[in-house]
């Protein structure tokens, strides 16, 4: 199975002027994350505004991004959807279009109990052979998956790969690890707070699940890395340490509102935002932009 690890950078969805995917915008960001280091991608994301897009919309994404990905670079593609046959239906499809591997996560608003959380992820892990993971943030889902769940899930099905964390305890990586002894990749998110990436890299989990390196891929790449030498370790914090200002600012509001905004100073393709998000003022926009060319961002991305 795939060794995840490092930069797995989550995308956002570029969109034409007349609001449809554009693709040629897509194949822009995604030769953009290979040249600098990127490990793997993630689509289909929150950072893809993916419950702003439709099923064919979703499926012809998948459809165009193996296409120009297969053989270059993993690319994962969330499976999430508000059902357990849902999420099943398009993990198959996922597979069957040659997907390198898919992520589930609890459906929203239901609230289930970790019982439920089991069958669920159970369900869809069993419905595929491709590599799976778990997209674990209770923030935007409302329910945890609990290191216990995570750990039945991983001694039943050899194809669960990587646990995509956005929990803001450190214990629940320290108990994931503990218990599926590196089995289970842990690929934490920047958020929340941007508080677990030293935690996660320092416990043994194998990198960052990020929206940083859609703007910084080279750093990203550099900070998401595991710590197999103390070398590493420094450079991380100094990379880390140093874009610190520049992740608060991506999360000022939902991703990918600020990411967007970003990839517009840099000339690169993004889009609108569809609604109901908004976009950032002038004001916001100005001060995003002398925060990028104060940190070299500019100088070093742009391509106006």
């Amino acid at each position: 199975m795939m060794n995840l690890q490092g930069s797995w950078v989550a995308m956002p969805t570029p969109f034409t002027k007349d609001d449809k995917i554009d693709f040629a915008g897509f194949k822009v960001l995604i030769d953009r994350q290979i040249k600098y280091g990127t490990s793997q991608l993630f689509i289909l994301g929150s950072a893809g505004e993916v419950t702003l897009l439709t099923l064919e919309e979703k499926k012809q994404i998948v459809k165009e991004v193996i296409k120009m990905t297969k053989g270059r670079i993993p690319v994962f593609f969330s499976a999430a959807a508000l059902t357990t046959e849902a999420s099943v239906e398009f993990a198959k499809y996922c597979e069957n279009e040659g997907a390198d591997g898919v992520v589930f996560t609890i459906p929203p608003y239901v609230l289930i109990p970790q019982s439920a959380a089991f069958t669920h992820l159970d369900t869809c892990m069993s419905a595929v052979s491709i590599p799976c993971g778990i997209y674990n943030n209770p923030s935007r889902l409302g329910v945890q998956v609990e290191p216990a769940t995570i750990k039945r899930l991983s001694d039943k099905h050899a194809n669960f790969v990587v646990d995509k964390e956005a929990c803001g305890g450190v214990d629940q990586l320290v108990q994931v690890q503990r218990f599926c002894q590196g089995k289970v990749k842990i690929m934490c998110c920047d958020a929340p707070g941007y508080s677990i990436v030293i935690p996660t890299l320092a416990v043994g989990g194998s990198g960052t699940a990020n929206i940083g390196g859609n703007i910084i891929p080279e750093e990203a790449a550099k900070y998401s890395r595991p710590w197999d030498s103390y070398q590493k370790v420094e450079e991380c914090r100094a990379e880390y340490f140093k874009y610190f200002p520049l992740l608060e600012a991506f999360y000022e509001y939902s991703n990918p509102i600020v990411i967007k905004a970003a990839l517009k100073i840099l000339g690169l393709p993004g889009g609108h935002l569809r609604k109901p998000y908004q976009e950032i003022t002038v004001e916001e926009y100005n001060q995003l932009e002398k925060l990028m060319d104060k940190m070299g961002v500019l100088a070093k991305y742009s391509v106006k």
